[in-house]
């Protein structure tokens, strides 16, 4: 591990309780979950955030911590979901339930790996051992696509007689996901059979295995079957069968299923129906609909980041530049909390259709207002840069992302970092090579490339390679062909 980040993370640690005070944005409640959420570098533990509300007095039921988990799983904040968890019991003592347990089993599974989460479940008491455990198990594997543990699992579970329709569905999305269309019918037919009612994920999932395989009858008949008034529907069964239309271009019927979607996306609490509508929209090409639906959720929600980013994404898929930077200013004038993933989509396109200076010029906006660009955002210009030749702004925009990659999980492009030492090389700037390639080691370790492309600088500019190479062989790097090959042109070099 790198001395220097290993110090700054653990700084950071004890720093981020109070940060998470002081940096609350104006209107948000100084609520414990709150906190948690405004620790948002993945590597930073929330566990002193935790501790902080109980040294203030400030009480945290179970149930708070139970949704928290649950929050920070569907942000895929694992890391901190697990915390949060783990701080449940260990600190707080709470008993564990089986869902707890299965809460852990797949955050383990994400974390880890699927090999621990298994070590996890075999030491699991055997009265924790219920439906949730082994479903959780089960869906681990059907998510890894590992189709001979999930199909033993499954087995074992309707041994024990604790198959649920969440299981069912586990195996459908299994067969689903590996193309096997005849085995989530078959799947369907048995839980069928053993009386357990289809729903909304069932049809879902059936409806998608019926659009991955192009099979227009089979959608025609699954919206048949759902016009039923005890059938289980949802806006997303047809959302997908849209999709499947558009797809197979019967362009009414894709837009008589959007329309039946739109009409059963729940009250406040659409946000994911409408971002997904609005991918549909876009794949359908159909601009008309993507503003309608678009304000339709203005109306009905209230409006976050993500779904700024889905409108922006959305424009750009259908190559509607000025409509996204339109939606960028929107959001730039209400925003309480500015995420510069937003306005990234709209830097990778201007890079992507050689708008460069556009995209200089919107970081250097944020940057006038106080903003901290990405490290991802500089690298993003510094590859547009290469690509049109202007090598000299390149470079200097991958230094400003190998510093604010600082502040961040973030590794450079290897492909960036050649192409930069290339450039101090064509410049014969030993020092400028070794500033840079000091930035790159705050962030990773060096690489053998590396060592040979500053050689190369060397000895371009004609200075002697022995520090350099004991600086090599000290990270344990051997000369291999193409440091001899450096060694051999600066002999030729000294005749």
């Amino acid at each position: 591990m790198n001395p220097f980040r290993s110090s700054i993370r653990s700084r950071l640690s004890t720093a981020t309780a109070a940060a998470a005070v002081e940096s609350r944005p104006p209107g948000w409640p100084d609520s414990l979950y709150t906190r948690v959420v405004l620790v948002s570098n993945p590597k930073v533990s929330v566990v002193p955030v935790l501790e902080k509300w109980i040294n203030e007095g400030k009480q945290v039921s179970k149930a708070d911590l139970q949704w928290m988990v649950k929050q920070m799983r569907n942000f895929r904040r694992y890391a901190h979901a697990l915390q949060i968890s783990m701080w449940m019991s260990d600190r707080r003592y709470f008993p564990l339930t089986p869902g707890d347990y299965a809460d852990r089993l797949y955050l383990i599974s994400k974390l880890q790996g699927l090999e621990h989460a298994e070590n996890y479940f075999n030491n699991i008491s055997v009265q924790m051992k219920a439906y949730q455990t082994y479903g959780t198990l089960l869906n681990c594997y059907a998510e890894e696509k590992n189709v001979e543990k999930a199909e033993a699992i499954f087995q074992k579970m309707k041994e024990l007689k604790i198959l649920t329709s969440f299981s069912f569905n586990a195996m459908m999305k299994l067969y689903s996901n590996t193309s096997r269309l005849e085995k989530v019918k078959s799947i369907f037919r048995e839980m069928q059979k053993k009386g357990i009612p289809a729903d909304c994920f069932t049809n879902s999932i059936l409806m998608e295995a019926y659009v991955a395989a192009s099979d227009t009858d089979g959608i025609d008949k699954l919206l048949q079957k759902l016009k039923h008034p005890n059938a289980a529907k949802s806006w997303h069964v047809y959302a997908v069968a849209a999709k499947g239309y558009a797809k197979a271009m019967l362009v009414d019927e894709a837009l008589k299923a959007l329309k039946k979607s739109e009409e059963l996306v729940p009250q406040k609490k659409g946000r994911v129906a409408y971002g997904f509508l609005l991918t549909v929209c876009a794949e359908m090409g159909s601009k008309d609909d993507l503003y309608k639906v678009w304000h339709k959720y203005k109306s009905s929600e209230k409006q976050c980041n993500s779904m700024f980013m889905c409108m922006i994404s959305a424009l750009l898929k259908l190559d509607d530049i000025e409509g996204a930077e339109t939606i960028l200013k929107e959001w730039e004038s209400q925003t309480s909390f500015y995420d510069f993933r937003v306005p990234n989509l709209l830097i990778a396109a201007y890079c992507k259709n050689g708008l460069l200076g556009k995209a200089e010029s919107l970081l250097n906006e944020s940057l006038k207002t106080g903003r901290t660009p990405f490290a991802n955002s500089w690298e993003r210009l510094a590859n547009g840069c290469f690509e049109d030749d202007q090598t000299s702004k390149a470079v200097e925009f991958m230094k400003k992302a190998l510093v604010a990659g600082q502040q961040h999980e973030w590794k450079p492009s290897p492909v960036n970092i050649t192409s930069s030492l290339e450039y101090f090389k064509d410049q014969k700037n030993v020092e400028g090579a070794e500033e840079f390639v000091k930035l790159v080691r705050f962030l990773a370790p060096l690489t053998r490339e590396i060592y040979n492309c500053l050689l190369e600088v060397y000895l371009a500019a004609g200075k002697p390679v022995l520090d350099v190479l004991k600086r090599m062989e000290d990270d344990g790097f051997n000369a291999d062909k193409e440091t001899h090959g450096v060694r051999r042109n600066e002999n030729l070099q000294k005749l």
